[in-house]
């Protein structure tokens, strides 16, 4: 298992890669080798350098940054079957990752489908984890209530959307590999095009929209009363945003129910979803606080 550190010649060697099996994920890693650990989970459709803004100011501030491609976006990580990309899986990823950093304890953060992992690592495995910090998606159970009671039913379509087979590709990125579906329906939800564009191209690489999408098909594999049974005991930071299309504030404020350590709720105001895109300063600002309040 990979690990950081110094070469004979006693040149720093940072982690490029990590194993899981005969899984192989590409990460990004920066900042000083004996820095805390945060560990940065992104997105759907995004990849690791969604990131890019947000590591300058963490590995200013001393702080080691390890941002993986997950399961399915990582060329040397993606199965085909749908089952092996069930929450449980995605979590032991995170696991594993911990361990080749040769920390005990880290920060975890995730974006959207990146969030969901962490609201499931800090059920899973609290002793890892110094912080939760879920950007954007709320905990399950928060976001279950508001599937029901909200407007959150009519902007989750595309997940019941992502449950057919092939069909999804064939809309969003064509046979042709254009991915112009994608990009408007990033549009759609106030994505830049320049940026729709840029995401939109990145999951048009062969096979990585449809494990993409196989994070969506796992869903219903997954036992959620199990893995999430009682409350998240992990010092929790959530952030979200006023202008986000795709989810229901319903769910976010409920989200700290959940939560029986230390819980701090955070809206940023005037952003979308994309807030890594448009307001990473923020972002990184609001982690370097809690970071501070709860050191590894």
């Amino acid at each position: 298992m990979p690990s950081r550190g110094v070469d004979v010649s006693g040149k720093e060697v940072r982690m490029d890669q990590y194993r899981r099996g005969e899984l192989v994920f590409d990460v990004i890693d920066a900042g000083p080798a004996d820095g805390p650990v945060v560990i940065l989970l992104h997105g759907f459709p995004q990849m690791n350098t969604s990131w890019n803004a947000v590591i300058t100011k963490l590995t200013a501030r001393g702080y080691r940054c390890l941002a993986p491609n997950q399961r399915g976006y990582s060329r040397g990580a993606r199965p085909t079957r749908r089952r092996d990309y069930r929450v449980s899986e995605l979590v032991e990823d995170v696991r594993t990752l911990i361990d080749a950093s040769g920390a005990h304890r880290v920060h975890l953060v995730g974006h959207d489908c990146g969030a969901f992992v962490v609201w499931f690592a800090a059920a899973q495995m609290p002793d890892r984890l110094a912080t939760a910090s879920p950007l954007s998606t709320p905990h399950p159970v928060g976001g279950r209530k508001a599937l029901l009671t909200s407007w959150q039913i009519f902007a989750s379509w595309y997940v019941l959307f992502f449950q057919l087979p092939r069909i999804p590709e064939r809309v969003f990125i064509g046979s042709r590999g254009t991915a112009t579906g994608l990009s408007k329906f990033l549009q759609a939800h106030r994505q830049t095009p320049e940026n729709a564009e840029r995401d939109a191209r990145a999951m048009a690489a062969p096979g990585r929209f449809t494990a993409a999408v196989n994070w969506y098909r796992a869903m219903p594999l997954a036992n959620f009363v199990r893995l999430l049974r009682g409350q998240i005991t992990v010092p929790t930071m959530h952030v979200f945003s006023d202008g986000d299309t795709f989810l229901s504030p319903k769910g976010a404020h409920a989200s700290g129910r959940n939560v029986s350590s230390e819980y701090r709720f955070e809206l940023l105001r005037g952003v979308s979803h994309w807030m890594l895109d448009e307001d990473p300063d923020a972002v990184a600002d609001l982690l370097l606080e809690w970071f501070v309040a709860q050191p590894v």
